[in-house]
């Protein structure tokens, strides 16, 4: 008996050993706002048990911008100690060479992904990313506020502007002097380059550069729309908005100091969850127009990428799969408010019942308007850089909306040279 208990323990030992042995160690890097970390980290907790590897989080900055400059230095040196990219959906005409084409990896699922985030993760032929989840900005308003005072949503970015001033100048009044109208993303990054082509594609002046590379913006009515956007400025909002991010932006909101406020999804299950001061105060509407035009919202989000330098491309391809699965795509929609890429989860009954916002998203999502990184291919980040240094210059106060959009096309003009490389 003694025997075979020892023979018992010795395979069982030989089994940990073996598991042991083949267990991988992934890394994937991560640039996470509001919940993203803590839901990444459930998935891969998630991911551990089932596969026996290990994966670590390498956190990144907030900003994009800066993320991306970190990424090309890494990838330029072909650092093989990421595995997996968290990547924006501009990057992927930029980066492409640096990643594993996963196309042949996932065509038994690809099908239920949506068809628009596929496409812009494709180049050349290539599935560079996987897409994770998808973002479209909404007008996040304290709808207790508004009916306190009579106002209606305001549909119009005219409209935006004398509502939010009624309403902070109404509570300041009423000894709330911390409250402002309206905050948004102003800091000179990328954030500022989605809020301008919004401001200035839903006031009829078009996308900065258009889906064929022809440059637009040099019209009035791009002109007007940043102009309209430097009046608020100091007055309702505040001057510190000039260096606003996301998280700067619901710091103000969330803490029951903003009437309107721009932001991406994500924000949602943060400003209604439990600890929020104005949870039973907010609701969320599509962006403004000038009235004639359509509302614009700039198409965002994060897909997962293969890097081609990984030491486990496998192992690396198998953690992008199951963090783009069924069960992975439905809990970051219910914990943080990011709208699936898997198309069957927009109808997921639980989904629906815990984050309404998801369902009524998805023809935001579908109606959304694109950054022009594929025509303006590799040279988008320089291109984006023009786009939100000329309306950083209205904002505060620098130069007058057609003097930027004069200067912004010229200088479009000699980044194309002869054609957008």
């Amino acid at each position: 008996m003694r025997n075979k208990t020892i023979l018992a323990l010795g395979l069982l030992s030989t089994m940990l050993m073996a598991q042991g042995a083949l267990a991988t160690d992934l890394s994937i890097v991560h640039g996470a706002v509001g919940r993203d970390h803590d839901v990444l980290r459930a998935a891969l907790d998630r991911y551990e048990v089932e596969s026996g590897n290990k994966v670590t989080i390498v956190s990144m900055p907030e900003r994009t911008t800066d993320q991306f400059a970190q990424f090309k230095l890494w990838l330029s040196a072909r650092n093989a100690d990421i595995d997996v990219y968290r990547l924006d959906v501009i990057w992927a005409p930029q980066i492409a060479d640096h990643f594993v084409d996963l196309t042949d990896a996932t065509k038994d699922i690809i099908d239920d992904f949506s068809p628009m985030a596929l496409q812009s993760q494709k180049v050349d032929g290539k599935l560079v990313a996987l897409p994770m989840f998808l973002g479209g900005p909404a007008l996040y308003y304290r709808a207790d506020l508004l009916e306190k005072y009579g106002k209606p949503v305001p549909k119009t970015w005219e409209e935006l502007t004398a509502t939010a001033k009624d309403v902070m100048d109404a509570e300041r009044a009423a000894g709330h002097t911390d409250m402002w109208g309206y905050v948004f993303q102003g800091a000179a990054y990328e954030g500022l380059t989605c809020n301008a082509m919004e401001w200035i594609a839903s006031s009829g002046g078009g996308q900065v550069v258009e889906p064929d590379g022809t440059i637009s913006v040099n019209n009035e009515a791009a002109a007007k729309a940043l102009d309209l956007a430097a009046t608020w400025i100091g007055g309702i909002s505040p001057e510190g908005v000039l260096n606003y991010a996301e998280e700067d932006a619901r710091g103000i909101f969330q803490s029951g100091n903003a009437v309107f406020m721009r932001n991406w999804n994500y924000a949602y299950a943060l400003v209604k969850g439990d600890d929020s001061p104005i949870k039973d105060g907010v609701a969320v509407t599509v962006l403004p127009s000038d009235g004639t035009h359509s509302p614009a919202s700039i198409l965002g989000g994060s897909h997962l990428g293969v890097s081609k330098y990984s030491k486990h491309p496998e192992e690396a391809i198998d953690l992008v799969r199951f963090l783009n699965n069924y069960e992975s795509q439905k809990a970051r929609a219910i914990d943080s408010s990011r709208p699936p890429t898997l198309m069957p989860v927009y109808d997921d009954k639980e989904v629906a019942e815990k984050v309404e916002f998801i369902p009524l998203w998805k023809p935001v999502i579908e109606n959304a308007i694109i950054r022009p990184s594929a025509p303006t291919k590799t040279s988008y980040n320089e291109a984006s850089s023009e786009i939100w240094t000329a309306a950083h210059d209205v904002l505060e106060g620098k130069t007058t909306g057609t003097k930027a959009v004069a200067k912004l096309a010229a200088r479009l003009k000699r980044l194309k040279g002869s054609g957008w490389k």
